[in-house]
């Protein structure tokens, strides 16, 4: 019978889902429309596409053991978070007027315009695709982690992951169908039920904790009320600083996450999506942390500090309270897988295949389509063998995706900068931040706690400065620039600048 009612609410959800789908689907007529939805969205879509995106499934599980197994620490994803949503608001007249006015698809488009540079969008592509492959791993398994929880033991781990792998990949049939139209509509359902939905449970599980259990910080030992610094052997003074930092500025590296700033439709909803989403982030991560260090008082907690959120749940509602536990994560894991695929299979497309070949709207949308497909069907068999470094090639993966942040960030910013410098900058900084993660794990103790992915990008930093200064832009380069700048706040008028086109 607990079986019935925690697979039976997956079910339910799972179907609600495919007729959302079903209902509003539609074939878009050109390439652009398929990537980018036709940048047809209002705030309240862009707010939820935002947030299912950003907090992914495995937020219920390492995000939230990791305030249950080490407290205050936790809270250091919600302060990297809410700067996002800050840059997001400083960056999207600027994305959103160049994607508008010259028909940008990918955030690769982006660079290849500012550079005017070709061959700059295929490196950035590449980087993209080959950082969020662990991360998309990761979030397959995470669904195999909810059906191996919401079984009671009944299937065995291989076959949970085995099940929900296959369960993500039926849903990726309509992603790949419908492109970002069909992953912005979802995710207004999808967003709902995981953090609105999400924020509910939390609620309850905070009183069941307290009313019912007496639970307490004064219980806690003291450690869970220190940050990570220098003393008793810690990682530094500046580890902190780093995760904060990198987490803030390379939230938008990340392509599935940059295109939905061309998915909607004006600069007003992109500013307003951020003032409906900070507020959901803040009250949802901030009371998750709360609730794990306060179920951490609960021996099953310490045992299993990544269970927490599964184990809180059955422990106070039982069935339903693992099942609804279990859908919130379902919806969480959809969203980021999603876009994840989508975007993959629009930069193949657009800034690998049809970077080098002129390709009609319909082959691109075809060729994104074979794209989404392989990239599904590798990751579903990695994600099926257990790979000890999975999650280290994913916590690496960061440190080389924020390389992309030099010169995305000044390139938006800043005048100067050439393609010369976004170039060694970022294949310098990416293979840096490789080595240095190889050697020190963690953060850099002889660079005071920072992380390789820090250092490597103040490394990258310095280049494309350099450069940028060393390797005068010529005039025909310095008009393009300016014109670029000029286009921001200028009504819609002809411009030198163009997307380099094979």
């Amino acid at each position: 019978m607990s079986v019935l009612i925690t697979y039976g609410s997956l079910a339910v959800f799972f179907a609600l889902v495919i007729w959302i789908l079903h209902v509003a689907g539609r074939q878009d007529d050109t390439f652009t429309d398929y990537a980018v939805g036709g940048r047809a969205f209002g705030a309240v879509y862009q707010a939820s596409s935002f947030l299912n995106t950003w907090w992914p499934g495995t937020i219920f599980i390492g995000f939230a053991g990791l305030s249950a197994a080490s407290g205050v620490v936790g809270f250091y994803a919600l302060s990297y978070s809410l700067l996002t949503v800050l840059v997001m608001y400083g960056m999207s007249r600027r994305v959103w007027v160049w994607g508008s006015r010259f028909g940008l698809r990918t955030q690769s488009d982006l660079f290849a315009l500012r550079f005017d540079s070709r061959h700059i969008r295929t490196v950035v592509a590449v980087i993209g695709i080959v950082s969020g492959f662990p991360w998309l791993v990761l979030g397959l398994q995470a669904m195999g982690v909810v059906l191996d929880r919401l079984s009671f033991g009944h299937i065995s781990y291989n076959a949970a992951v085995l099940a929900g792998i296959v369960v993500l990949a039926v849903r990726q049939v309509w992603t790949i169908r419908m492109g970002m139209r069909g992953v912005v509509i979802t995710d207004l359902f999808q967003g709902a039920v995981a953090y609105l939905g999400g924020i509910l449970l939390i609620i309850a599980l905070l009183v069941w904790l307290v009313v019912e259990r007496g639970a307490s910080f004064d219980a806690l030992p003291d450690e869970y009320f220190t940050i990570p610094g220098a003393a008793d052997g810690g990682p530094g003074p500046f580890y902190l600083f780093s995760l904060v930092f990198s987490g803030a500025l390379g939230g938008w590296c990340w392509p599935g996450i940059f295109v939905r700033l061309y998915t909607a439709n004006g600069v007003r909803s992109l500013k307003r999506s951020a003032f409906l989403g900070t507020p959901v982030s803040f009250l949802f991560y901030g009371l998750l942390t709360v609730m794990a260090m306060l179920a951490a008082t609960m021996p099953a907690v310490r045992a299993d500090p990544e269970g927490v959120w599964f184990t809180t749940a059955e422990a106070a509602m039982g069935a339903v309270g693992l099942a609804f536990a279990g859908v919130i994560v379902f919806a969480a894991t959809m969203g980021y897988t999603d876009g994840t695929i989508q975007s993959s299979g629009a930069q193949f497309a657009n800034d690998i295949v049809g970077n080098y070949a002129r390709l009609s709207d319909r082959r691109m949308v075809l060729v994104a389509k074979l794209g989404m497909v392989v990239y599904v069907l590798v990751a579903a068999v990695v994600a099926t063998v257990k790979l000890p470094a999975l999650y280290t090639l994913a916590v690496l993966s960061y440190q080389g995706i924020i390389q992309l942040a030099v010169p995305q960030f000044l390139g938006i910013f800043w005048r100067r900068g050439n393609k010369y410098g976004a170039f060694a900058g970022m294949l310098v900084g990416f293979g840096l931040a490789i080595v240095l993660e190889a050697a020190w794990p963690t953060s850099l103790p002889w660079a005071g706690g920072l992380t390789s992915g820090i250092v490597a990008l103040a490394v990258n930093l310095v280049i494309y400065v350099a450069c940028a200064y060393l390797i005068p832009a010529g005039e025909r380069d310095r008009q393009r620039v300016g014109g670029l700048f000029h286009s921001i706040w200028a009504p819609r008028e002809p411009s030198a600048a163009t997307v380099p086109q094979p």
